[in-house]
Order: C-alpha cells, then sequence, then structure tokens
C-alpha cells in the first residue's frame, strides 16, 4: 500500500562561524553562534525522526553544494534522512525547490529556529497536512516556522518580503485571495535574537525545575557550556 504520509524537511544551512546566527554575534563568539546553529539542526531532526513521516529529507544550503558537505553528510546517515541542495534565488525560490519534488502526498518544510518546539505541536502541523492543502504554522516574530504543501505550489513564495514581521500575515492573505483552503499549526517562537536566546533559556529552566523534560537537548547542551542553564536540574 502507498505511504500516504507527507515527507518532512528540514530547511537549514551548514553551521560556519560567521555566516550563521549573525545576530547574535557580539553577545556570543562566532563559535558559540556556530555550535546554537548545530545544536539546532540537530534538534530539528531528531524531532522528524520521532514524528514518522513519510521520509526525512535535509534542505541545505553549504558552500560547495550540499552533496558535498560532510557535515550533512554525516547528519543524513546518522538520522537516516535524504540530503538535497537548496538550490539558489531567494528563500521562496529555494523553499519551491526543496518542496516541489512531493506535490503528491505533500511535504511539511520546517526551520531549525524553534528548538523548544514540542515534537506534539510537529506531528499537529504534520497531520493537518493529510487534510488541508496548505498548512501554516506561524512564530511570534510575524513570520512562520513551518509550512506543507500538497499538490501544486500556491502562490505564496514570490514576491514575498521575506525577513520582515508581515510575511505571515500577507502569506493568509494571497492564500485568501487565490481561494486556497488552509490549515494552521500552532504558533510558536523564534530563536533570532539575543532576548530570544533569554527566553529560550527561562523556558528550559522552568521545564527542568519540573522535571518536564526538555524539547531539545543537544541545545540545552550548548546554552550550559555558555553559562545559561547552569541553575538547571
Amino acid at each position: 500500500m502507498r505511504d500516504s504520509r507527507p515527507a518532512l524537511i528540514v530547511f537549514c544551512r551548514e553551521p560556519v562561524e560567521h555566516q550563521v546566527k549573525t545576530r547574535l554575534l557580539g553577545a556570543i563568539t562566532p563559535a558559540a553562534a556556530a555550535a546554537l546553529s548545530d545544536a539546532f539542526i540537530r534538534d530539528a531532526l531528531a524531532k522528524a525522526v520521532s514524528v514518522h513521516p513519510s521520509q526525512i529529507v535535509i534542505a541545505a544550503g553549504a558552500r560547495g553544494g550540499a552533496e558535498r558537505s560532510k557535515y550533512f553528510q554525516r547528519l543524513s546517515r546518522r538520522f537516516g534522512a535524504d540530503l538535497i541542495d537548496q538550490g539558489s534565488g531567494s528563500l521562496g525560490a529555494r523553499m519551491t525547490h526543496a518542496l516541489e519534488p512531493f506535490s503528491s502526498n505533500g511535504a511539511l518544510l520546517i526551520g531549525t529556529d524553534t528548538p523548544s518546539l514540542p515534537t506534539a505541536l510537529l506531528a499537529a502541523s504534520l497531520e493537518a497536512l493529510r487534510r488541508a492543502r496548505v498548512v501554516i504554522a506561524p512564530s511570534l516574530d510575524g513570520g512562520y516556522y513551518a509550512v506543507g504543501v500538497r499538490g501544486a505550489m500556491p502562490p505564496i513564495f514570490t514576491g514575498m518580503r521575506w525577513g520582515t514581521g508581515s510575511v505571515f500575515a500577507s502569506t493568509i492573505r494571497r492564500l485568501k485571495r487565490a481561494g486556497i483552503r488552509y490549515s494552521l499549526g500552532p504558533a510558536w517562537y523564534d530563536v533570532d535574537l539575543w532576548g530570544d536566546v533569554m527566553l529560550l533559556a527561562a523556558h528550559l529552566r522552568l521545564l527542568a525545575r519540573f522535571r518536564n523534560g526538555t524539547p531539545c537537548p543537544a541545545t540545552e547542551s550548548v546554552l550550559k557550556r555558555l553559562g545559561l542553564l547552569r541553575h538547571a536540574r
């Protein structure tokens, strides 16, 4: 029987110093920023495995191409993921490139900037894509951290002003104008700025206090090394 579950695509960049998490530089070193980026990727892939999609795909950006990246080759083997290159162009063009090969059963594309996202919420967005043509999971900064598409690409990836606080609202307006039914995934917070890192650390300390476990063990380990979680139990 054909597997009707959507695929799950983890959309990420190789964690190279001075090229990732640059908005954190000054508060932490380039090496620490790269370590956080690496931890975010590994935690996202661990969640991907736990929600049992039909396929896990790493859509990677790396100098020289994803397929030649030893970093991504290791992750691909470790998590049983297929590895594809993001391609070139705008963020919208690269997301389209990642999503289009999975149009029949659909795919949910997630970023890696929501390390504390509970696995159950990721599973909810993936399940929603079995019923809706488009799934959008908003982030609190006005963008979205996950987008799922089943069938033809909707008109939401071209001509968008990426990186602004209006991306989510603009996306919803476009879907409504096109008459495309969509489903909303759970909202969550991104970790882009230093204040977001402080929020993440406080959140993880609270979870540790109530012994609720951690949704992002790799990230928690890095934050401990940075001295941000020394009171966690």
